[in-house]
């Protein structure tokens, strides 16, 4: 999409949108109103015989309003003006977005006026979410049904100040997209091999990426990673992604671990085929933790970062794990599985040891699309916040207010453990059906070793089919991205 910032008063065009912002239950004030009186009053007449109060969704289309040389005029809702913040300024100009986006007009005016630089930095990106879109495969579809906005023009006071502003969110917006883009692609297409293909690819933002196969990791002895991915003929990998933005390269790094299930089947305990296909977005975690790399990169933030992928396809052949296999872990631990469809904390006990013990981070953060029960818990938009530190939580809760990515923080009631306890070896991957999000945190945190973590069950969150939120067209998320670049931006650079 072609981005412009131009001054407030810049002239209308006749083959544009132009979308303007109103406060709820206040009228028209500041740009409104100011286009209003060059309207002589049309914009004030439409409200009046509408049920419009700038609620926030709210919009109301005023077409061809004499005076300013519009072709339309889109009146978008904003919300009281108390409290108007960049996530509510998101909201609304993807609103603005969403209305005109397939109306025939090819640039999107958002007549911002008097709007703090940030803020109007903000505006744009909630449109940059707002337009993404995954057509790579599609060849036959009719240009009517494409979206016709492809510009955006931001009238504001101060343009420069803005274009300024934007540039860091315009590398976040990048980073979003590039981890939607890898949880929407096919599994024949997306594969472990590929996803690390891809990853490496992101050297030229700096960022130093190592690629371990399946004679590296078995040398190291990650069997539980590795029989995850036994029954498929596609070849397990662990990515190794360090960003070393620190005055000191070799200070202490934040290390972010995430499952990259690139495609799941449940192995041999195998899923219902009631939308198994969904189950390509079993890698959301790892995608994050790549969008996360790729941000901050982006922005060079000036902190040591490791993230590490365990990419893996769960397969059911003939040389699948079994249930009632016993695998033993690169800690020494050993694991009973009991169902083959519990493996992303197998990955993630892998993944998660080799990090605290290669890189000696200072805490440890893991994000995968775990359990079905987190989303019986918390419903579809709310991702579940497990960790043994509270100050930990309490900085990714307020990550996850400031940018609209929800955590709620769940227990780790230590009575529970019991629900793991194995007859055979030192714990089994699975417990009864009653608080499964918990027990499989549980297992996750036997393999921190005491080292501040948190773990983030992002299967309600990290693909949403019929999604009713602007910014987050149907379909994968990014969930993580933006939470965790915001959480490491204003915790732990200096």
């Amino acid at each position: 999409m072609k981005i412009e910032f131009v001054g407030a008063e810049a002239p209308f065009s006749e083959t544009a949108a132009a979308a303007v912002f109103v406060h709820e239950k206040e009228g028209l004030q500041g740009e409104a109103a100011r286009i209003d009186g060059l309207t002589n009053g049309a914009l004030a007449r439409a409200v009046s015989v509408a049920r419009f109060s700038g609620g926030i969704g709210q919009t109301l289309d005023v077409l061809a309003p004499a005076g300013i040389g519009a072709g339309r005029v889109l009146l978008v809702g904003a919300g009281p003006a108390k409290g108007f913040d960049a996530n509510k300024i998101e909201t609304a100009a993807a609103h603005a977005y969403q209305t005109v986006k397939a109306g025939g007009a090819q640039t999107l005016d958002l007549r911002l006026g008097d709007v703090a630089p940030d803020l109007a930095a903000s505006a744009v990106l909630g449109v940059r979410l707002a337009s993404y879109r995954f057509d790579r495969y599609r060849t036959t579809e009719k240009p009517e049904k494409k979206p016709s906005v492809s510009a955006l023009s931001v009238s504001v006071s101060d343009p420069s100040g803005a274009t300024s502003a934007y540039e860091t969110l315009s590398g976040l917006a990048d980073a979003v997209f590039f981890a939607r883009d890898l949880v929407t692609e096919p599994a024949n297409i997306l594969y472990p091999e590929e996803f690390a293909r891809r990853v490496k690819e992101l050297a030229h933002l700096g960022l130093e990426i190592e690629i371990l196969g399946e004679k590296e990791m078995a040398a190291l002895g990650m069997g539980a990673l590795l029989g995850v991915g036994q029954g498929s003929v596609r070849e397990t990998q662990l990515a190794v992604i360090q960003w070393k933005g620190a005055a000191d390269p070799e200070a202490q790094p934040l290390a972010f671990v995430g499952k990259g299930v690139c495609f799941d089947t449940g192995g041999i305990s195998l899923k219902s085929p009631d939308g198994m296909e969904e189950m390509v977005t079993d890698m959301g975690g790892a995608a994050a933790v790549s969008g996360l790399m790729y941000a901050l990169a982006s922005r060079k933030a000036k902190v040591n970062v490791v993230g590490i992928l365990g990419l893996v396809e769960n397969m059911p052949d003939g040389n699948a794990q079994r249930p009632g296999d016993v695998v033993t872990t690169m800690s020494g631990q050993t694991v009973e599985v009991i169902n083959t469809d519990a493996e992303g904390r197998l990955v993630l006990a892998d993944a998660l040891w080799y990090c605290q013990q290669r890189f000696k981070p200072k805490f440890m953060i893991d994000l995968a699309t775990l359990t079905g029960a987190i989303i019986v818990a918390l419903g579809k938009d709310v991702a579940g916040l497990f960790s043994n530190d509270d100050d930990l939580s309490a900085k990714l809760l307020a990550a996850s207010g400031a940018t609209g990515e929800t955590l709620w923080r769940m227990p780790l009631p230590p009575q529970y453990e019991r629900l793991i306890d194995s007859a055979v070896a030192d714990m089994k991957n699975v417990g009864p059906r009653y608080g499964g999000s918990i027990s499989a945190a549980l297992f996750i945190q036997r393999f921190v070793n005491g080292l501040p973590w948190a773990h983030l069950d992002i299967a309600p969150t990290a693909f949403k089919p019929g999604s009713t939120i602007p910014t987050i067209p149907s379909g994968a998320t990014g969930f993580g991205v933006r939470l965790l670049d915001r959480f490491v931006a204003e915790n732990y650079e200096g």
